[in-house]
């Protein structure tokens, strides 16, 4: 009988969760001021470097346990798929990307507000993943649906509900994966 064996077969992927799985923990060993600190973009003094590091690093600071289940879930399950078909650096880069944008926006418009977590990242690959099947001159329907229930949901539930859940963040993940999932299939 053949032996089995573990592989880390994503290493972005994996690397993502770990990473912020263990943000996670120290934010609950220093109480919520290491997130503060790195993991959190808010409005700050732009003279401060932090300000600008924090526009990277919010993307792996989580509120709580729920907040990390709910995007390690499904980074995990779109994730390795992404990673498989474009390959690591990619992934490095719309990780990146979204990062900056959603901070640089958080930033801007909401000057009262913080943000962390990886929603924006998830919201990323789950419109990217709907381009994984893309041809020159055609739009896939899965693209079409996941934007209209997805990004539709985000919409609906920024102008009817009040949480403490940046649906902004959300869209504008979405819109850096669809742009850079259509990109990357066009030049395929």
């Amino acid at each position: 009988m053949k032996k089995f064996k573990i592989t880390f077969n994503s290493p972005v992927t994996l690397g993502f969760i770990f990473i912020s799985f263990a943000v996670l923990l120290l934010n609950f060993i220093t109480v919520g001021k290491s997130n503060m600190f790195l993991f959190m973009t808010y409005h700050s003094s732009l003279a401060s470097p932090f300000t600008y590091i924090r526009m990277l690093t919010h993307v792996l600071g989580h509120s709580g346990w729920e907040h990390f289940i709910g995007n390690a879930t499904y980074l995990l399950l779109l994730g390795p798929m992404l990673e498989e078909k474009y390959g690591s650096p990619k992934l490095v880069m719309v990780i990146i990307i979204t990062a900056i944008v959603t901070g640089l926006v958080n930033f801007i418009i909401f000057p009262n507000a913080a943000l962390c977590g990886a929603s924006g990242v998830v919201f990323a690959f789950i419109l990217m993943t709907s381009f994984t099947g893309f041809k020159e001159g055609e739009i896939p329907l899965t693209f079409i649906l996941v934007t209209v229930v997805f990004i539709g949901q985000q919409v609906y539930e920024g102008i009817f509900l009040q949480d403490n859940v940046s649906n902004l963040t959300h869209i504008l993940g979405g819109i850096v994966g669809a742009v850079v999932g259509y990109r990357l299939n066009k030049n395929r």
